[in-house]
């Protein structure tokens, strides 16, 4: 009876020595083997999250500089609006009269201004001036006066002369039109009604000028 009681309670004295060693055990090994408790992931997950951000600095930057207007553009839209600016006069840009002028050498004086609006520059020199659809209406240029490009724009007028009749005598053909163009091939030229109805023949013209005094038609 007495030696049951002693190996008893051997047996539970080796059951608790088992026991304390395998809590040692397993005290041991938790340090030891770092991956098994997820010790590592803080700086896998820290090192992921900076490889974000850069990549979010990257392609906002990235993005800036697209959307980025060029300093070249800029001169474009500030430069303004200069329609009409520098554009040749055609006849249907500009505004005829014909007046007679008796004084120092009788001719009919030709002022031209441009529409409202309009600006623009008389860069052919002599106006083409004709009565009637032939040949022979033909004023011919003679050279007098002129500046050339002429600028008209708001008040400002260029003026022409006009010498209807060059020859002697009773001849001549009677037109109460005249017909101006600001060159040979203008396609629109203007008809204008003359003060009265004179005899034409071999008509001449003087070239553009802003002054009155140097249109005067003579014959060189």
């Amino acid at each position: 009876m007495k030696r049951s009681r002693l190996a008893t309670r051997f047996a539970r004295l080796v059951l608790a020595a088992a026991v304390v060693t395998a809590l040692a055990a397993t005290t041991a090994c938790g340090p030891e083997d770092p991956s098994e408790t997820g010790a590592a992931a803080p700086s896998a997950s820290t090192s992921s999250s900076a490889s974000t951000e850069g990549t979010e600095s990257s392609e906002s930057s990235d993005g800036k500089d697209e959307t980025e207007t060029p300093a070249g553009d800029k001169g474009d839209s500030a430069s303004g609006d200069k329609s009409g600016y520098g554009q040749s006069c055609g006849t249907n840009d500009l505004d005829f009269t014909v007046t007679w002028e008796a004084q120092p050498i009788s001719h009919y004086l030709v002022t031209a201004k441009a529409k409202s609006g309009i600006t623009c520059y008389l860069d052919v020199n002599t106006p083409s001036v004709s009565f009637g659809s032939g040949a022979d209406g033909v004023a011919s240029p003679v050279g007098q006066g002129g500046e050339d490009p002429i600028k008209l724009s708001g008040a400002s007028v260029a003026y022409a002369g006009i010498n209807v009749k060059t020859t002697e005598g009773e001849g001549g053909k009677q037109f109460e039109n005249v017909i101006i163009a600001t060159s040979e091939d203008d396609p629109n030229p203007a008809e204008v009604e003359l003060p009265d109805a004179p005899p034409v023949d071999k008509p001449i013209v003087t070239n553009w000028s802003t002054k009155r005094d140097e249109v005067i038609p003579r014959i060189v």
